[in-house]
């Protein structure tokens, strides 16, 4: 699995997930792009690949698209249009794009070819507001665990497994 890091200009989002999809066609790659300012850490993603990809193994998947069901965990939530919240939207915003098997290489080499990244450091660098709206942490659960907000996220990821 690799995790790219970059600042990216989106003007247009259906081109952007068409490219995504091309790249992720031509390179037998899973590719996944987040809004970094949802993605707390690396193993916040590295989990909901591994949740996701027993999901699909046990046949308890909820989206057909591994892609989709890697936003899934990494949002933890069930429902497909509430997890695309953390993904990317029009503008000029930070990104973690995932991608996982087939052609890894070329399929990071075509991202940053085809698509309007300028790399940066992303990854860990989340607006804990948005973390905290998005996985609905409250003030009081903050305060439990000693304001480990990646660790309350990695909870919820796990979590969707079991609220089946």
């Amino acid at each position: 699995m690799r995790l790219l890091e970059a600042e990216a200009t989106v003007s247009d989002l259906d081109s952007f997930i068409a490219a995504v999809g091309d790249v992720a066609d031509e390179t037998g790659a899973t590719v996944q792009a987040f809004d970094a300012r949802y993605v707390v850490d690396r193993e916040h993603l590295e989990r909901a690949v591994e949740l996701a990809d027993r999901a699909i193994a046990r046949g308890n998947e909820i989206a057909r698209d591994r892609a989709v069901e890697i936003l899934l965990y990494a949002s933890g939530r069930r429902q497909i249009n509430r997890a695309f919240e953390i993904g990317v939207s029009e503008g000029t915003l930070p990104v973690v794009v995932l991608v996982d098997g087939g052609d890894e290489a070329a399929a990071e080499a075509a991202l940053f070819d085809r698509l309007d990244f300028e790399p940066a450091e992303t990854l860990g660098d989340y607006d804990e507001s948005l973390v905290r709206d998005v996985f609905d942490v409250g003030e009081t659960e903050l305060h439990v665990v000693d304001g480990d907000l990646p660790a309350l996220v990695r909870e919820r990821v796990a979590l969707l497994a079991v609220d089946r």
